[in-house]
């Protein structure tokens, strides 16, 4: 089988044949002509049998999927076209988009990637600066996104993701239904989400039945905005409940750690080295360091402990399989503990749920939760 053959079947790059192949020391060179005979915009659809041919040093160049340690780059000589709304063009090819030093199956790799991997592993696994994993997502994400993916929203769930250490964020939009990720944004304020609906137009807000989201003011205050989604129900679902309680033990947990550092005998702060994550992980999660850290602080007993029963009661009641007027019974009852509880972190918690009772209430009756759907921010 020679060489152009075989490549040929290896690349399967639509629309061309190849023409030749050379092995340099680091890359291999395959060069492809078009197998259409009319030239096409890049741009639009436009086409024509009139062209111009290039001078025969202009080659253009792409970097396809590497072939094992090789690099490999596909060439091709191209014509110039002139297109009545775009101008002067070089014809487009099937396999690459417009102005890109890239094909389409390599777009589409580095796209998958930067879902799976962090920045180090994507630049040194193929080879190009991170800037460009930007714009090729960026390419990639204006070509594939589902043009209708705002269409038919009934229940939708919103919130935001962090990167940079909690310097940067993301407002997201998820369809509970489709279980997608619908739209996101940079930032987690009013204007953010007020961005999603202004896109969303207002028949199609209107459609919406129910929104799942934080306990925090900003998102509420766009959903009942005139013009967004004011008929629909907010519920605060149970994962945002379950974190109000596991922020409170973390707030708790600090202030006895600065509490004891400060005591004469540094020995008794080092027992509790280790104690944030023994005491924030669910039980069925600890490491064994982390199990006998736990341990030693039920020995020890105090606000630590009670702190942390409170978290796991609370978490307890939302993993049961309740029906929704027990559940709330059960949660009025933990306020009601966490309130005598004279743990202050705790006693504020409690009061945040209170008030935002109708909104968790609905959420359990619907059955919604952005836990659930946060599984398609890593999808």
């Amino acid at each position: 089988m020679r060489a152009t053959t075989a490549f040929k079947r290896l690349l399967r790059l639509d629309g061309v044949n190849v023409t030749a192949v050379e092995f340099l020391p680091a890359m291999v060179v395959v060069t492809v002509a078009l197998t259409r005979r009319k030239l096409v915009c890049p741009e639009c659809d436009y086409s024509t049998w009139a062209g111009y041919e290039l001078h025969r040093a202009d080659v253009s160049r792409w970097r396809h999927l590497d072939l094992g340690s090789w690099r490999l780059e596909v060439r091709a000589r191209l014509r110039r076209l002139e297109c009545p709304t775009h101008g002067v063009r070089v014809e487009g090819v099937p396999f690459a988009r417009p102005r890109c030093g890239f094909t389409a199956d390599f777009e589409s790799l580095v796209a998958w990637l930067a879902t799976k991997c962090d920045k180090t592993t994507i630049t040194r696994l193929v080879r190009i600066d991170w800037e460009s994993v930007g714009r090729i997502c960026a390419r990639v994400v204006a070509d594939e996104l589902d043009p209708g993916r705002l269409d038919d929203l009934f229940e939708i769930g919103v919130d935001e993701i962090s990167w940079r250490k909690h310097h940067r964020y993301l407002t997201l939009v998820t369809d509970h239904r489709r279980r997608k990720v619908i739209w996101g944004a940079g930032g987690k304020d009013t204007a953010t989400l007020d961005a999603f609906f202004d896109e969303l137009g207002p028949e199609r807000s209107a459609a919406i039945e129910a929104v799942s989201m934080d306990m925090g003011p900003a998102y509420a205050k766009s959903v009942r905005a005139p013009g967004h989604a004011p008929q629909a129900v907010i519920c605060f679902d149970p994962f945002h409940v379950v974190k109000a309680a596991t922020e409170a033990l973390e707030e708790l947990r600090r202030t006895i750690w600065q509490e004891l550092r400060n005591l004469p005998d540094p020995t008794i702060a080092k027992r509790f080295k280790g104690a944030r994550w023994a005491l924030l992980k669910n039980p069925a999660d600890l490491t064994d360091a982390q199990a006998t850290t736990l341990a030693g602080i039920r020995r020890n007993g105090g606000a630590m402990w009670r702190g942390y029963q409170l978290k796991e009661a609370l978490r307890a009641l939302f993993a049961g399989d309740l029906d929704a007027a027990t559940t709330m019974e059960l949660l009025d009852r933990w306020c009601s503990r966490a309130q005598r509880s004279r743990l202050a972190p705790f006693v504020k918690a409690a009061a945040t749920v209170r008030n935002h009772r109708d909104g968790i209430a609905a959420a359990i009756e619907r059955g919604l939760s952005n836990e659930s759907a946060s599984y398609c921010a890593s999808c």
